[in-house]
């Protein structure tokens, strides 16, 4: 199965620049978008319905064209989630969970701890939950995790990292909660097939950073031990345009 995250930062926006195809050609079996900037009134009918998928998705309820995830799938769940624990931060829209026979699907998109990194308290309370939520779905069959995880675990994860060591997505509270996140038994399958490889999934609007290529890997896709060993191909989708961020693939045999 090809499963591709991607944070379109916009799914309106993304569409009507035309770059659909981009993305598709890789025909996923499974294609978790996060960002989708809609409001509840557009949730009744999801923007991007290609043929042969069933979209699940959900939106922020707080705030207008803000966060959202979204599940594209080929074959039918057999149930659906949104948000963690008792739906906490399905308000915010940041999670949807597909289930199916043999694991779960999380589509994730993490809080950005913000400007003065005002939000990293809050970041910190979701990454306590969000690890909380993984482990009662790892008790139960493998899992496989994706999405916008705003957090560069490593100094080759990013460009610059000796300035932005104080900044949204490289403290050392956001990589320790990473850690212990993978501590749980979730491997990180770009970095685990690719140990030394600098490739980035985010580049600023800022200073022509994606035209420079100072960028951050902070797009991810996490598979527990178990599946872990049927994972076949991680890669990181550079030639794909249209947002801040492109795509993530993972290949694998399920």
């Amino acid at each position: 199965m090809r499963f591709i995250s991607f944070n379109v930062n916009s799914i309106n926006a993304y569409l009507k620049k035309g770059l659909v195809e981009q993305v598709m050609q890789y025909d996923p079996d499974l294609l978790g978008i996060e960002e989708l900037k809609l409001t509840e009134a557009e949730h009744k009918d999801f923007p991007f319905q290609p043929e042969g998928y069933e979209p699940y998705w959900t939106v922020s309820k707080t705030k207008k064209g803000y966060a959202g995830t979204a599940i594209l799938t080929k074959k039918k769940p057999l149930s659906v989630h949104y948000g963690l624990l008792e739906e906490k931060y399905d308000d915010e829209g940041r999670a949807t969970t597909l289930e199916f026979e043999d694991f779960y699907y999380v589509n994730l998109y993490t809080p950005n701890s913000g400007e003065e990194l005002k939000r990293l308290s809050y970041r910190m309370v979701y990454e306590d939950d969000l690890k909380a939520y993984l482990k009662t779905l790892m008790a139960k069959k493998g899992v496989i995790v994706s999405g916008d995880l705003n957090v560069a675990n490593e100094p080759i994860d990013l460009k610059n990292p000796s300035s932005n060591h104080h900044s949204a997505g490289f403290t050392d509270e956001e990589r320790a909660k990473f850690k212990e996140l993978l501590a749980i038994g979730l491997r990180d399958a770009f970095r685990e097939l690719h140990p030394e490889e600098r490739k980035y999934s985010y580049w600023s609007y800022f200073r022509q950073a994606r035209k420079t290529n100072a960028g951050w890997r902070i797009d991810y896709f996490l598979v527990s031990e178990d599946l872990f060993g049927k994972v076949r191909n991680a890669e990181i989708l550079n030639d794909v345009f249209g947002s801040d961020h492109c795509p993530v693939l993972l290949d694998i045999d399920l």
